[in-house]
């Protein structure tokens, strides 16, 4: 595709922003890339984009566009809604996201992969485990790699796996899915959407253009009135394509079995990443016997009930990535055996009284931390021993001390880090430590 002599504006001076801006200059376009942070803040972008051939406007003078262009490409992490979108929308030809923008010049089937929880793991899983089948593959989209840096390192791949956040999928107008996979869906992102409808509406956005393509959707959330050959999955459903039995995974129309249990990966809820990427094995007419090494070997991305140490025989899993509740809600059902908890962190508003009857079932005991934690023990009084800590390490000492063998402590927050850690990553890796450094005392 060429865009000879057309204008191109790139709204954000992030990795997707400089992606997209390379791209648009690779192909002979004229690109100029605009940002409302601070002058002072975006220096160092100002000179990274002048050296790539892409003036950055800065500060208030990038609200208003100086001319009109023929395209705006928005990164994701810019509101389609807020002051330098609407004016730039109003004033171009067309107004697509940087996946979009790649989009259209990629040769390769893609698989598109969203949900609230578990996009990630899911994602990653299906591009090692079609590397191991001898396909050229590779992950990318909202997993950290740019699609537009897939396009312009110039390798031919056999399938593009993109993970897609709700704000990428805002801004398609034409991406068209081989497979589309839909993990789940809770609510979340309510800084940005004013309501659940409008998060649930941009997700949906994903079968726009999917046609007669595969749909890969657990069973739970199947009745969208997609018109697309479905299979269907779900660990806690009985009557879904691909479900849980005895640590297996089973695909009921064959009786074909998956050895789940005894893998990397741990809990129920990565049984249903694992279910979603055997469904797009079927469609790619993989044999599921020859992905057995590569799927249990398979580890997930950090932060993501990874495995941490086995202290005192119990497991201690690091689900850092838990920002909201559903995701703590995957993290307890998944598990087989008893949970020492560790929960807690900003007090963003959620209401941890929704996970009562859960907790009850799941938790031994808690130990809280964080603005929220008064908010969890008094949520969960009565059904679950509830115990404050006043950092992430007494908490783990305290779990150590309460644990017994055979159970599992899991640090999975249910909410956001940004009362005590600069990022969920920075918190896992404190959890780590912290657990770490017991172990070492313990051997």
């Amino acid at each position: 595709m060429d865009l000879a002599g057309k204008q191109i504006a790139v709204l954000g001076a992030g990795g997707s922003g400089y992606a997209a801006a390379a791209l648009a200059l690779s192909r002979g376009a004229l690109v100029r890339v605009f940002d409302s942070g601070s002058p002072e803040t975006l220096a160092a972008a100002v000179a990274r984009f002048a050296a790539l051939g892409a003036p950055l406007t800065s500060g208030e003078t990038a609200l208003e566009p100086p001319h009109s262009f023929d395209t705006v490409v928005v990164s994701p992490g810019i509101d389609t809604a807020s002051p330098i979108a609407r004016s730039f929308a109003a004033a171009s030809g067309e107004f697509i996201g940087e996946i979009e923008f790649a989009w259209r010049f990629c040769d390769a089937p893609v698989i598109g992969i969203t949900g609230t929880n578990g996009k990630t793991t899911t994602t990653s899983l299906i591009a090692s485990m079609l590397q191991a089948a001898g396909l050229r593959a590779i992950a990318a989209g909202n997993i950290g790699l740019p699609f537009s840096d897939v396009i312009l390192s110039g390798v031919r791949h056999d399938w593009v796996v993109l993970e897609l956040s709700s704000f990428q999928l805002e801004t398609i107008t034409s991406l068209s899915p081989r497979v589309a996979v839909w993990m789940n869906f809770a609510p979340d992102h309510l800084d940005r959407y004013t309501t659940v409808d409008e998060y649930f509406a941009a997700k949906l956005r994903l079968f726009d253009y999917l046609g007669e393509n595969a749909l890969v959707i657990r069973k739970e959330e199947s009745d969208l009135g997609i018109t697309a050959r479905t299979t269907t999955f779900s660990a806690f459903s009985t009557n879904s394509d691909l479900g849980y039995l005895a640590g297996d995974i089973v695909h009921a129309p064959s009786g074909r079995r998956f050895p789940f249990v005894g893998g990397e990966l741990q809990g129920k809820h990565n049984a249903e990443n694992v279910m979603a990427a055997l469904a797009v094995a079927d469609e790619l007419g993989l044999d599921w016997d020859a992905l057995v090494p590569a799927i249990r070997e398979f580890q997930a991305p950090p932060h993501r009930c990874e495995k941490v140490a086995l202290l005192g025989g119990a497991l201690y899993l690091n689900d850092s990535k838990s920002t909201n509740l559903h995701s703590l809600e995957s993290a307890l059902a998944g598990q087989d055996a008893p949970v020492v908890l560790i929960a807690g962190g900003k007090n963003k508003g959620l209401d941890f009284a929704e996970l009562r009857g859960l907790a009850a079932r799941m938790v031994r005991e808690c130990v809280c931390i964080g603005e929220i934690a008064d908010h969890i023990a008094e949520a969960w009084h009565g059904v679950v021993p509830c115990q404050r800590a006043g950092d992430l390490g007494e908490a783990v000492e305290i779990a150590r001390r309460v644990s017994r063998p055979g159970e599992i402590v899991l640090f999975s927050p249910g909410t956001s880090s940004f009362d005590m850690f600069n990022g969920y990553e920075a918190r896992g890796e404190a959890f780590r430590s912290a657990v770490r450094d017991r172990a070492i005392v313990e051997a």
